[in-house]
């Protein structure tokens, strides 16, 4: 999506690491988890992960996350998948809810900042 729609996955500035809203697509571009904020949080995860690593980081260096969901009732599913990534770290943490992403599929969308210590 990133060539297509023309924006950086994530974007390294010095010490600091933003990886923009991640939505849980495959490489294919078919959404991962139909019906399933678990299943679709944890993918996002998975893409934010190799972001932080392609930039010389890794999840340890997260110092926020951004979880977007459609229906605010599934913040407890998004938080479980989440505490997954972020034990280390325990960023601090924002949840919000919004009416739609471009993709109806989408239940999620996750934004993360980092601050690599050198």
């Amino acid at each position: 999506m990133e060539e297509i729609v023309g924006f950086s996955r994530a974007v390294r500035v010095g010490s600091f690491i933003a990886i923009g809203g991640t939505a849980p697509v495959d490489a294919s571009g078919k959404t991962v988890g139909v019906g399933d904020v678990f299943a679709q949080t944890t993918h996002c995860f998975k893409i934010i992960k190799a972001a932080l690593v392609q930039a010389g980081s890794g999840l340890e260096d997260i110092v926020r996350t951004r979880v977007i969901l459609t229906d605010i009732d599934t913040w407890k599913e998004a938080i479980e998948a989440r505490r997954k990534y972020c034990v280390d770290s325990r960023p601090v943490d924002t949840i919000m809810a919004v009416t739609s992403f471009v993709n109806p599929e989408w239940l999620v969308e996750i934004e993360v900042d980092a601050v690599v210590l050198e």
